[in-house]
């Protein structure tokens, strides 16, 4: 059997550096994500993710903590980049995301951790919290390539990006996975400091599963290729998961590889708002397990 060849490698390199260029371009006026803040960031001007013209980095390593299907027998191999383009009021990772651990990280080393995490084995590169900084992922991507990368990359995201991103990472990304947070524009903007959350993340879903179709395995049950959607079952259904559901069922396909989470606790700024300041009862996530089996989905992870 022939080894799964990851997209950015049947691209000619000059396609690739293209984008990764044309990419760049856009950070000085960015609308990089959703966010579309019109700052320049090559000059240092920082608009909602207050990040530059470097990707700042928290954090990577061989990750055993992701779905089964990511992590195999060596891992995932986990990028995890600091700040974030939503400003989740119970995020878990908040000293992360709203708080900025992490350092700047020119695009050489980028690709040296990337290749390095190939190097230990692991199945895939695994970008979190993304949107932000693909720019400066495609300009790494360039380098690491030449270097010899050749594992499937995972666009591991919070679903709040730019449409015409996702489009520029066509043939490039091999498993897009986005986390699908809320059903209604006016809660993503209440909870996430989102505007048109929902709107913006059918949009991006749709040309996701355009690119890569349903989720692939090899004969070792390791995705290679696909969409996998995570969804956080909320307190009070404040996520609004049955019209989620529907949505990747009726829009996306009954073939999509779901991962119905149900850690939420309440971290961060959680205690502002009573109705998210506790944990989500047993009755409340098996509701949403239940709602994804009758909208007829039947790749449901729990």
């Amino acid at each position: 059997m022939n080894k799964f060849q990851p997209g950015y490698l049947k691209m000619p390199i000059n396609e690739l550096k293209s984008r990764a260029q044309l990419a760049i371009k856009r950070l000085s006026d960015c609308t990089v994500c959703a966010q579309h803040c019109h700052v320049n960031r090559l000059q240092g001007e920082l608009g909602f993710c207050r990040t530059g013209r470097e990707a700042i980095l928290a954090s990577y390593g061989s990750h055993m903590g992701e779905e089964d299907v990511l992590i195999g027998q060596n891992g995932s191999g986990t990028i995890f980049f600091s700040y974030c383009n939503m400003s989740c009021e119970f995020c878990q990772n908040c000293e992360i995301s709203q708080e900025g651990d992490g350092r700047e990280v020119p695009a050489d080393e980028l690709a040296e951790i990337m290749q390095g995490l190939q190097e230990m084995g692991c199945h895939n590169i695994n970008l979190v919290s993304p949107s932000h900084f693909v720019p400066q992922i495609l300009e790494a991507l360039v380098l690491a390539v030449e270097k010899g990368l050749n594992i499937p990359i995972v666009y591991n995201t919070g679903c709040y990006d730019d449409l015409e991103t996702i489009k520029m990472l066509d043939g490039i990304v091999d498993i897009y996975m986005p986390d699908i947070k809320f059903s209604k524009d006016d809660i993503g903007e209440k909870y996430a400091a989102a505007p048109r959350y929902f709107t913006v993340a059918k949009e991006v879903i749709k040309e996701m599963y355009r690119q890569v179709g349903d989720l692939r395995m090899d004969d070792q049950n390791i995705a290679q290729q696909g969409l996998m959607i995570r969804h956080l079952v909320m307190p009070e259904d404040l996520a609004g998961s049955e019209e989620i559901l529907q949505f990747i069922a009726n829009e996306i396909s009954t073939n999509t590889y779901i991962n119905i989470m149900k850690q939420y606790y309440p971290a961060h700024k959680a205690d502002k708002y009573p109705e998210i300041n506790r944990p989500i009862y047993n009755r409340e996530y098996r509701w949403a397990v239940q709602k994804a089996k009758e909208v007829g989905l039947n790749r449901v992870i729990t």
